[in-house]
């Protein structure tokens, strides 16, 4: 591939579901000249309540999927696959591939003043102890509290982020964090952006939300000018994104349209079980 041809190959970012579309949307913000290749597990979310060998053999697919499409870098946009896959499939592929823990961790390291972190995530996220892990080896005296949250996802996925059943259902998750001294809060699952003011108004202002999604554009930007991969763009010419899904297209795409920034196009429909 020519250096010209690989700057102008989308970027492949993938989620379980619709939760990756916030980390789209910081993509299409911080970096709007790259085309962006987004590929939706919805027939199989969520992944937050899966074992490891069955979200690394996912990624695997979807990767496989993303290669098809000439990605030059893969972003897996969901913290559960990144906790659990991300090693295994950097291994495996020969292809840039980063995940969110890592960008978010650092952010929190950086946005802490007393050294005491709060994580918030889906059961497995919280339950493979990624986050602590990074943090610790980044600075090893922050003392971290994780907490998941399993029921935000599908209140986001179903519309109902301004139902009052949610509020209700951040004070039950979170009140215990609440009355902790953290001043540094990491939104550790992409859905949870969507819910990020109701959360903040909460947690109170003392706390700084982490949005994972935010930095990994960073993390992505930095990576692609590394590597001389950035696409420069070009007068008149507009960024391509297509999207792809595993099952519900419709359904995504309606989604889709209320966290994006632009109108989302047709979403195509792949059987993933294939690659």
């Amino acid at each position: 591939m020519s250096t010209q041809s690989r700057k102008m190959a989308p970027v492949g970012v993938f989620d379980s579901g619709v939760g990756g579309l916030t980390v789209a949307r910081e993509i299409s913000r911080q970096l709007p000249d790259e085309n962006i290749v987004y590929f939706g597990d919805t027939a199989r979310v969520p992944y937050g309540s899966k074992s490891r060998n069955t979200i690394i053999r996912f990624s695997e697919q979807i990767i496989r999927f993303l290669k098809t499409k000439q990605v030059k870098a893969i972003v897996i946009a969901c913290n559960t696959a990144s906790a659990l896959a991300l090693d295994a499939v950097r291994d495996e592929f020969d292809i840039p591939i980063m995940g969110v823990v890592v960008p978010g961790a650092r952010a929190a390291v950086e946005a802490t003043r007393n050294r005491k972190v709060g994580v918030v995530g889906t059961d497995a996220t919280v339950q493979s102890g990624m986050y602590t892990r990074v943090i610790h080896g980044m600075d090893p005296d922050i003392t971290v509290i994780e907490k998941a949250c399993p029921l935000f996802v599908p209140l986001v996925e179903e519309g109902f982020k301004e139902h009052k059943v949610t509020q209700e259902i951040i004070e039950y998750y979170l009140e215990s964090m609440r009355n902790t001294d953290i001043d540094a809060m990491i939104l550790g699952c992409t859905h949870y952006p969507l819910l990020r003011s109701k959360i903040r108004a909460y947690m109170g202002e003392k706390i700084q939300i982490v949005n994972p999604a935010y930095e990994t554009a960073m993390d992505l930007k930095k990576l692609l000018s590394e590597k001389d991969m950035a696409n420069e763009g070009g007068e008149g010419r507009h960024s391509r994104y297509s999207f792809y899904v595993s099952d519900a297209a419709e359904k995504f795409r309606r989604f889709a349209n209320t966290v994006m920034p632009f109108d989302v196009p047709t979403t195509n429909v792949v059987n993933i079980e294939e690659y």
